[in-house]
């Protein structure tokens, strides 16, 4: 994995909390008033931020939830499975890639408010990609929950949770 290795550095990568790595590469300077957004919101935000967010096929991005649209954008690398869990408990799933005839998309919306995790496809692989989102990331609005708590609210993806969370 010395492709990895280089990516980390060259793109000065850091580790995620949700797992992966990641670098800030974009917040824009301009900002939404609080009181221009919903109510779930406290203070104000940027109107946008994108990061660099790298997997490796010795890892995951555990189930959170952010309360904005967050646009993924596949880079390099393996394909990346997002996996999605409804706030009404309906599992879904996008495969992102460049491989078209796979029915592989470059480019895919998770929604705001909405549970996923990610992993990559292929073993001994990394995918890249890129992840934008509008209104801009705020750690305040990011929810990374227990395994339990997660599994206890959606009994019948325990299998799926229990695989994509770290506790």
């Amino acid at each position: 994995m010395d492709q990895v290795k280089k990516l980390i550095e060259k793109l000065n990568l850091v580790p995620h909390p949700e797992g992966g790595y990641y670098k800030e590469t974009y917040r824009s300077f301009g900002m939404i008033d609080e009181s221009s957004l919903a109510s779930s919101y406290s203070g104000k935000r940027n109107y946008s931020t994108c990061i660099y967010f790298l997997l490796t096929s010795e890892m995951f991005s555990a189930f959170h939830k952010i309360q904005q649209d967050e646009i993924w954008h596949f880079y390099s690398g393996s394909p990346i499975v997002i996996h999605m869990i409804s706030d009404d408990g309906i599992y879904s799933k996008a495969l992102i890639g460049n491989n078209f005839a796979e029915d592989q998309i470059p480019q895919f919306v998770v929604k705001g408010g909405c549970w996923f995790a990610s992993e990559v496809v292929n073993n001994g692989n990394y995918g890249l990609v890129g992840c934008t989102v509008s209104p801009g990331f705020d750690f305040e609005d990011f929810e990374l929950p227990s395994r339990n708590d997660l599994a206890n609210r959606f009994p019948q993806l325990r299998e799926i949770i229990t695989r994509l969370t770290n506790n």
